[in-house]
């Protein structure tokens, strides 16, 4: 175990990782219809790493062993040592702060050391606020503030709906970087869904409702994005057909690029993205419409959209997603680790994946949390971020493997 570790106040759960088998549906395809138990269990204890936070809702580690954490309202915050300083160390003034708007992810520049940038993703509100969307902006770390703050990209994905924003991001290591845009909540009325499910918003790659993003660490459009110079198609666009995506990353040692999203009443997905592809939001899945439980889909399978790797029924709401590769928690190398924030259903999800195949899940700590965001540290230790959907403060927690 590393003797190199960020601060902690306390350890308040010990216990091994329960083993939850998650239940599938009869329509499933065959490529995802097995929904395995766990074959093996890790004794962690859970140790909180500061408290008082309100809605956190990502972290990023410096390395001077500083944690950066945005909250939901607009405020980026700095933990140092185990205590959260009091001022922020920026507020975000046109943070559209409704619903599940507001500052998201923060994430260090690739080349961090020696430049200092740090990109944040928000739902970024016009003059009134009546209106948001998904954007991104980057600005230099200086003495506990970040300056010269610019914004780099903004999705066409503009709407009064307070939901459904995406705002995750991955850097794949080559000079590019991912994020996710939500749908924005189209096509969604009181009942169920628009059943003009092949017009929807998600499927018409004119805007980026729906979409997985890829540009240049300065925002600019890569030559090579699948749908530059085709008609019809912006051209920031990597994938489509997509919900809420609110987990997002890149593994450096298979070159492959994960994603979780929402679905509405059952059907969360893990997905692995690959370059032009439709992945079939909401003319394929595995939901069903709010509260009365009745079909939104056409189909579940249908030839030129993508299955996902895996999915959930009941929905955990997917939320964090990150992968794990250290020294702390050997069994679980490059695992999926996976945060759900729903009711009884909330858990950690550590999903096994041989390339595109899970193979195997686990459900740790179902019940416990409900968690946000997802972080391997520097130590090797898994940081997680939870939320309270009322704005009571709450902790930044990570577990730690038992001797």
């Amino acid at each position: 175990m590393s003797a190199s570790r960020l601060d902690s106040k306390s350890r308040v759960v010990t216990g091994l990782s329960s083993i939850f088998a998650v239940a599938g549906i009869a329509l499933a395809a065959a490529s995802v219809q097995a929904q395995p138990q766990a074959s093996s269990v890790q004794t962690f204890s859970v140790e909180t790493v500061v408290d008082g936070l309100v809605n956190p809702w990502s972290m990023a580690f410096l390395p001077n062993g500083d944690m950066l954490v945005t909250e939901k309202a607009g405020s980026l915050r700095l933990v140092r040592d185990g205590e959260l300083l009091a001022d922020p160390v920026a507020v975000i003034d046109d943070v559209r702060d409704a619903g599940q708007g507001g500052l998201h992810e923060v994430v260090l520049h690739p080349n961090f050391a020696a430049n200092n940038l740090i990109y944040l993703s928000y739902a970024r509100g016009n003059a009134d606020k009546s209106l948001g969307t998904t954007a991104l902006i980057r600005g230099r770390l200086s003495n506990d503030r970040l300056v010269d703050i610019e914004e780099i990209f903004e999705a066409a994905a503009w709407d009064g709906t307070p939901g459904h924003f995406g705002a995750r991001i991955a850097f794949d290591g080559n000079g590019h970087l991912f994020m996710s845009v939500g749908d924005r909540m189209a096509g969604f009325e009181p009942g169920g869904f628009t059943k003009d499910l092949e017009g929807h918003p998600a499927q018409d790659p004119s805007n980026h409702q729906g979409t997985i993003v890829r540009l240049n660490l300065d925002g600019s459009v890569p030559d090579d994005n699948p749908f530059v110079g085709r008609s019809g198609f912006l051209p920031e666009i990597w994938s489509y057909g997509h919900r809420n995506p609110q987990g997002l990353v890149y593994d450096s040692a298979t070159g492959t690029l994960w994603e979780t999203e929402h679905g509405p009443q059952g059907g969360d997905e893990l997905n692995l993205i690959q370059p032009g592809r439709n992945y079939g939001w909401p003319v394929i899945g595995y939901g069903a419409n709010y509260n009365v439980g009745t079909e939104i889909h056409l189909s579940r399978t249908r030839e030129g959209m993508e299955q996902p790797a895996a999915f959930w029924v009941p929905s955990i709401a997917v939320s964090g997603l990150a992968i794990y590769h250290g020294d702390e928690f050997e069994n679980w190398e490059g695992n999926l680790l996976v945060g759900g924030m729903s009711g009884q259903h909330r858990r950690l999800s550590r999903v096994m994946v041989e390339g595109a195949t899970v193979t195997n899940r686990e459900a740790l700590l179902p019940g416990e949390y409900r968690i946000r965001d997802v972080r391997v540290g520097p130590d090797g230790l898994v940081y997680i971020a939870t939320d309270n959907q009322f704005g009571n403060p709450t902790p930044i927690v990570r577990l730690v493997p038992e001797d």
